[in-house]
């Protein structure tokens, strides 16, 4: 059963698959990644972090919704086309 967020930061992120989008910077090891999954079990929710072990600040999770008004307004304000 997939349930619809409510707290998203009150739910697990074990058995998420993520997803590397890396890019821009000393590559190797040093390479700067962000990963995105989809949270476990839900329907339209995911979580975003750093791919640095000693990151800090935790993850940053959203809905769909919201993860799509920001790339279509990041993409508008860069001048990308998608």
């Amino acid at each position: 059963m997939t349930l619809k967020p409510s707290n998203l930061y009150e739910l697990p992120t074990d058995g998420a698959e993520f997803t590397a989008y890396c890019g821009g910077n000393l590559g190797g090891e040093n390479e700067t990644c962000m990963e995105v999954a989809a949270l476990p079990g839900m329907v339209d929710a995911f979580v975003i972090r750093d791919n640095k072990s000693e990151a800090t600040g935790g993850d940053l999770r959203f809905t769909g919704s919201e993860m799509d008004t920001w790339a279509v307004k990041w993409a508008g304000e860069r001048g990308l086309t998608v």
